[in-house]
């Protein structure tokens, strides 16, 4: 029952077919994960993450789309449709030509039996009075042989006569009219293309934005199941589908169909009866064809889902690669996308067999169409119901119809699949929010004291609604008060801030701001009076004034100055201790701080983030875990000044670390959702209950048992200096923002190589990998000619190359049976001509009829088997695309990462976008491509060799459409490389706002972020219009030569019929062959931005996968060590960040670590302690010195098995999608390791009760990036995959700073216990977790200051000291 009920929950929980790692949305029809709770609290619960299924259609695309937009879609609808008209006009003007033709020629062969016209009349006048005559009577009169024999005509039936002169007169006038048509093709075709591919792009650019505000604005449940890669994968791959389905390929799509249905109806207009029975043929080919697209999207529609899930994967993987390199995950967790790659590619397999047989069904239906054509046109010319021009009119029309209909399969595919991601990103954008922040609705208060009470609460999350947070909860917090929330992790303490911020619903219960409740107020409004500063700290693309300033957004002074906003932005640093370090960096306040704020360490992001908080000087301050990321020193100021913030306001206080809240006014323990005690720091302590325990445990030593002198090491030549120097141990990327930047030598935006490498020859000396670290910094950005590039593509198809080669062979079985079916035509014309003998025209005919049901079937077969192989190939080549450039990804060093350009939304496009493009060049497009090309060049061998002077004067003028077609190929793809960084920058953005989500609310940013969103994707149209109308204009012309080239054919091709008595056989062969062939090549280049798209992408394929890491995970180089004890020196080791070499992190530091020693490196935010932990870990080379382990250098060493022996637990805890089980047992490269040996490390992780008490135990979901858990909770699942690695050496940077004071008590002795045997290496702020360390080595300036015991360091009386009398929680 249990397996049941488990698999059941799971079930529902998966994204796609019973997936196994992520969420999807809640199935009302499938499965209630709420059932079993009251149905008022079923429906809240619900409400918050149910994502109700919308219809939407094709036509949705315009829902945003003003008038004026309709009015010039539908503008170009009709140029569109009148584009498709002109190429159906053609058969007429072909109709008028073959009765001009045969005309002539019957009457040039009449009057040519009697010597000429003159020589005709003179005989008529003298020797014949009647008005009739046979051929006998003119055969026995004159010596003139004569076809005509024993045939009785009446004079009247003579043929007109037309001289040559007059004959190539009209022939010269009627091909002006294919001039006239080439220049409404011209003008048809441009206005269309361009105005689809300009709308396409702002209804586009409209939808993204409407997307990314309704995730913006959705309640942060939804986003517990909602991963921000499947968000980055919605927002780029799936509405690039949708503008290339409403862009040109819509226009071409509607030229087709407007061909086919304006060649039906010229069909009527000459023979209702042989247009009908060819009609009912064409309404089973449409049949056919609606029934294949409908399976075809589907299909495609399954697929999409696999893809866009899979980005989460992507994402996760991407946005924590320092823990995925350390762990050596990167195989592991790539397998996971290539789960969600094989659901994908299945269902677009089966879709791409299906657009096969959308084009054989097209080809049958063309071949059909023929034999009833000449069977039952045969019978109507014979009852003399239908003339032969009218016939060939028919034919030609229906030819020209049915071919439009068989090259639509590439832009029906387009069409369906903008459908299907319409759809997804629709179901998105209508959702309703069930706590919705752009609301107007609530009240909105004139003012407030901030007086808060909790009453009666009851509250689960959604995301687990087994587990009851917090039952019947009661707290009053008094305005203007400090209340401290201390206890154990998954307390209820934080659910109490998200309560506050209305980022969740309590279930029952009531939560009250000044006594009103706070689901009567306003959201936007109660958030602009609460300001946040969250555990993890989060900051945003943009400089530190900007981050600061974001505090004020939706305040009254949003629109401050900007000399009153710095005014406020520097007096809120000044508070946060920002000041110090900000002072230091190269342009102040004014300097960028990266992606997430990666280029800062923790404790200055946090000091920012907490300067953030206060510029607004808000009526509520909530602090979780505010202060967690700072070192002693800073913490220490960093709380004298929020406790002068917190005067006149509300402050709610989240801590584990206990010294921070002493002086609140109210100390509430919680436990399980239940408030055990309350009151002051001193009567807590006087009760000696559950605080004075807590307390206990985090009071750190402060007796000093030996001399002063005894066993310290203090290291000359160190200037201890108590402001911090601002040293960023974080790297920094090179980010140009103004044109200033390039005025200067050396900055931190902008400096050139040369002085770059001056200033390090200069001040590095000794051993050093200087070469690979600035070849790395330098590393130019490749350029690949189109050989390379295809040369590439061919290398990666290779494994697919029998497959391809099939493909092929039916592709051109397939093609080359068009201009066969000129011969045939042209011979099924000619039979016509028998008559009167009807008994001949049946002969011949029947034998043609026989050859078209013959054909139609090869042609039935071999577009399946021709589009089904290249889909398959296809599917199989961009499955391993995105699963190799996911690995090479992986594979690069962390150097790759801290690049501006390589941020984890960047990068997650790149794997989707780069494969997509190949994959739009494959299956059913390549399979038109080759098919048109084969058609082209076998229209002209045929050409040439029934009628070789008409083609070999026609033939020379199909490369102009060639040149036209490769210049806008040309064009597209260099267009295609500024979209493709546009693209990533907007993507990347919207990604950084999604992964930010409850920051983002909490500060009221959603309009900021969704301005500058929407102003970046103004810029990129803008910019692309002038290349879309160049595109356009070359589509046009080479659309327009296709008629230029028949007017010279018609023209020419008289002259020889005149001059050279070229037979009507010979001339429509040559003809059929060269226009159709002419307009297959024009057709090729209709996919010129399919084309392009792949030309770009080949270049950034290549280019990545050419790079070879300076560190790379795939080498098998370097020494293997057998026996690892767990020795680790530094001698003299400098380093820099490559990214920002001008600023030295490590400066010549030594330390030594014996076999099995416990060190702890304590020191200031930034002095350079993680990047310590980094080397180790050979994230990093030194730029000189060595790191030796076991007295080897590391960089001698192989990296793979040099990083098993190690094992990492970072400061910010990363978790990835997946069960509990996974995570913890992603620690070992061992996938067989029994449960057993997961239990055990998870009781040391002090993880294994809490796992044991949730519904589905060790299978529980963790979520996207472990959002299910707490921060305490994730980390001690970290702490416990890092136990099961069983290593030698054991990495703690700050692992027990997210636990509450009983866990990190257990916590910490289980690592000291785990620590015997193995070296450990652990950096800490909070002194008391490593005060039994046995060296503590304090870091200042990159160098090490003071090391020694912990008693030892104290009798030193020095900077540790000074840290430690700092942190005390009591005096002694």
């Amino acid at each position: 029952m249990t397996s049941e009920k488990q698999n059941s929950r799971l079930s529902s929980k998966t994204p796609l077919l019973g997936g196994r790692y992520g969420y999807t949305t809640f199935n009302a029809e499938t499965s209630d994960e709420f059932s079993f709770l009251p149905p008022v609290e079923a429906t809240i619960l619900r409400n918050q993450v149910q994502v109700p299924p919308v219809k939407t259609s094709f036509f949705s695309a315009y829902r945003y789309a003003s008038k004026l937009d309709l009015l010039s879609i539908w503008f170009a609808v009709f140029c569109a449709a009148a584009e498709g008209s002109i190429k159906a006009i053609m058969p007429i003007m072909f109709g008028a030509f073959a009765q001009q033709f045969t005309d002539y020629i019957r009457s040039y062969q009449f009057y040519d039996v009697f010597g000429g016209y003159d020589e005709f009349v003179w005989l008529n006048q003298t020797m014949f009075s009647n008005t009739t005559y046979t051929n006998s009577e003119l055969i026995n009169s004159e010596p003139h042989s004569f076809y005509y024999s024993g045939i009785s005509y009446n004079y009247t039936d003579i043929p007109e006569y037309i001289s040559p002169d007059e004959f190539q007169s009209q022939a010269s006038y009627n091909a002006i009219y294919f001039i006239y048509l080439a220049v409404a093709e011209f003008i048809f075709a441009f206005i269309f293309t361009y105005t689809f591919i300009d709308r396409s792009e702002v209804f586009t650019a409209r939808i993204r934005e409407k997307y990314l505000g309704s995730i913006l604005k959705q309640n942060i449940a939804y986003f517990d199941k909602l991963g921000t890669g499947e968000i980055t994968t919605r927002i780029s791959s799936d509405t690039m589908m949708i503008q290339e389905g409403i862009s040109e390929k819509l226009g071409y799509l509607i030229s087709f169909i407007s061909t086919f249905v304006c060649s039906f109806v010229i069909g009527y207009s000459l023979s209702p009866k042989l247009a009908g029975f060819l009609t009912i043929v064409a309404l089973v080919i449409v049949g056919s064809f609606i029934f294949a697209s409908y399976r075809m999207t589907s299909l495609y529609k399954k697929a999409l889902n696999g893809s866009s899930a899979g980005g989460s994967i992507i994402e996760e993987v991407l946005s924590s690669i320092r823990n995925v390199q350390a762990f050596s995950l990167q195989d592991r967790l790539s397998n996971k996308y290539d789960y969600y790659l094989r659901v994908s590619m299945k269902y677009a397999l089966q879709a791409g067999f299906y657009a096969g047989s959308i084009t054989g069904i097209s080809w049958l239906g063309l071949y059909l169409e023929d034999a009833v054509a000449f069977w039952q046109g045969a019978k109507l010319l014979q009852d003399s119901q239908i003339t032969i021009a009218a016939l060939v009119t028919i034919l030609a029309s229906m030819i020209q119809g049915l071919f439009a209909i068989t090259s639509i399969t590439p832009h029906v595919r387009a069409v369906s699949a903008a459908a299907s991601a319409i759809n997804k990103i629709y179901t998105t954008i209508d959702r309703t929010s069930s706590i919705d922040s752009s609301s107007d609705k609530g009240s909105m208060l004139s003012s407030i004291s901030g007086h808060i009470e909790l009453k009666d609460l009851k509250f689960i999350y959604p995301s687990r609604p087994d587990v009851i947070i917090m039952q019947d909860y009661n707290l009053k917090i008094e305005a203007g008060t400090t209340v401290a929330l201390v206890g154990a992790s998954g307390s209820g303490k934080s659910t109490i801030i998200g309560l506050l911020e209305r980022f969740y619903r309590p279930v029952r219960g009531q939560v009250f701001l000044d006594g009103h409740d706070l689901e009567d107020l306003n959201v936007k409004w109660l958030r602009q009076q609460i300001s946040l500063v969250s555990q993890e700290p989060i900051l945003f693309a943009g400089t530190v004034y900007e981050n600061v300033a974001f505090g004020l957004l939706g305040t009254k002074l949003e629109h401050a100055s900007d000399i009153e906003k710095h005014a406020l932005v520097r007096e809120a640093c000044i508070q946060a201790n920002a000041m110090s370090f900000i002072d230091t960096l190269p342009k102040g306040i004014d300097t960028h701080v990266g992606e997430r704020g990666f280029l800062l360490s923790g404790g200055q992001k946090q000091r920012i983030a907490i300067a953030r908080a206060v510029v607004s000087n808000p009526k509520v301050l909530l602090l979780d875990e505010a202060t967690s990321a700072l070192d002693t020193k800073s913490e220490g100021i960093v709380q004298n000044a929020l406790e002068r913030a917190s005067k006149n306001r509300t402050t709610i206080v989240i801590a584990h670390r206990l010294s921070t809240v002493k002086n609140a006014d109210k100390i509430v323990v919680m436990k399980k959702g239940v408030i055990l005690e309350q009151g002051t720091h001193d009567d807590l302590i006087k009760k000696k209950g559950e605080y004075y325990g807590l307390v206990q445990a985090q009071n750190v030593e402060q007796s000093v048992e030996i001399s002063s002198d005894e066993g310290i090491e203090v290291l000359d030549g160190v200037e201890v200096d108590t402001i911090e120097q601002g040293l960023d141990e974080k790297p920094e990327l090179m980010v140009t923002d103004s044109a200033q930047d390039m005025d200067d030598n050396i900055s931190y935006g902008s400096y050139s190589k040369e002085s770059e490498k001056s200033f390090l020859y200069k001040t590095i000396t000794g051993k050093s990998d200087l070469s690979l670290i600035v070849s790395g910094a330098e590393e130019d950005y490749k350029t690949y000619s189109v050989s390379e590039r295809l040369a590439f593509l061919w290398e990666l198809s290779l494994p697919e190359k029998k497959l391809n080669l099939a493909a092929l062979s039916f592709t051109i079985i397939m093609a080359a049976g068009y201009p066969y079916l000129s011969t045939v035509y042209s011979g099924s014309v000619d039979a016509l001509g028998e008559l009167p003998d009807a008994e001949a025209m049946n002969r011949r005919l029947l034998k043609y009829n026989i050859t078209y049901l013959i054909m139609g079937a090869i042609e039935f077969i071999c577009p399946i088997m021709a589009v089904g192989l290249f889909s398959y190939s296809g599917q199989r080549l961009v499955r391993r695309i995105r699963m190799r450039t996911l690995k090479q990804i992986v594979r690069q060093d962390i150097g790759f990462f801290d690049k501006t350009e390589n941020t984890a939304g960047a990068l997650t496009f790149a794997v989707s976008k780069d494969a997509q493009a190949i994959e739009g060049l494959s299956g059913a497009t390549l399979g038109q491509i080759f098919s048109s090309l084969i058609m082209l060049f076998g229209g002209i061998g045929v050409a040439l060799g029934v009628a070789i002077k008409l083609a070999a004067v026609t033939s020379p003028c199909i490369p102009l459409l060639l040149v036209s077609g490769f210049y806008r190929f040309y064009l597209l793809a260099k267009h295609q490389e500024k979209v493709k960084a546009a693209y990533s920058a907007t993507s990347t953005y919207a990604c950084e706002a999604a992964a930010s989500i409850k920051t983002v609310a909490a500060l009221r940013k959603e309009d900021d972020v969704l301005t500058k969103y929407s102003e970046s994707l103004s810029t990129l149209y803008q910019q692309s219009r002038r290349q879309n109308a160049s595109s356009a204009a070359l589509y046009g012309l080479a659309q327009g030569l296709v008629y230029l080239i028949q007017s010279l054919m018609f023209w020419y091709g008289s002259t020889l019929v005149r001059a050279e008595g070229y037979s009507v056989f010979m001339f429509f062969v040559s003809v059929i062959s060269i226009v159709n062939g002419s307009q297959n090549g024009s057709i090729v280049f209709s996919y010129a931005l399919d084309m392009a798209k792949a030309y770009d992408s080949a270049g950034n394929l290549k280019r990545l996968f050419d790079r070879e890491p300076i560190v790379d995970a795939w080498s098998d180089e370097g020494n293997v060590l057998q026996d690892v004890q767990g020795n680790i020196e530094f001698r003299n080791v400098t380093f820099r960040y490559p990214t920002r070499l001008q600023v030295p992190v490590l400066r010549g530091l030594n330390l030594k670590v014996e076999k099995g020693q416990y060190i702890a490196l304590v020191g200031s935010s930034g002095c350079g302690k993680s990047t310590t932990i980094g080397l180790i870990e050979r994230f990093y080379n030194t730029l000189s010195g060595e790191i030796l382990l076991d007295g080897i250098d590391i960089s001698t060493l192989n990296i793979n098995n040099y990083r098993s022996n190690i094992a990492l637990v970072q400061q910010e805890p990363v978790l990835y999608s997946g069960t509990v089980r996974d995570n913890v047992k992603y620690g070992t490269t061992d996938l067989s390791i029994p449960d057993e040996k997961m239990y055990e490390v998870c009781k040391q992780a002090n993880i294994h009760d809490f796992i044991m008490s949730l519904p589905d135990g060790y299978d529980t979901m963790c979520g996207a990036k472990g959002s299910l858990f707490s921060g305490g909770q994730k980390q001690r699942i970290a702490i416990a995959r890092a136990l099961i690695r069983d290593p030698k050496i054991l990495l703690l940077d700050e692992a027990t700073s997210a636990l509450d004071n009983d866990s990190e008590k257990i916590v910490q002795a289980a690592l000291d216990n785990a620590a015997k045997g193995r070296t450990t290496i652990a950096i800490a702020h909070r002194l008391s977790t490593i005060q039994k360390a046995d060296i503590i080595y304090v870091f200042e300036n990159g160098k090490v200051l003071e090391s020694g015991s912990h008693q030892k360091l104290l009798a030193n009386k020095s900077k540790y000291y000074e840290l430690v009398q700092l942190q005390a929680l009591e005096s002694t």
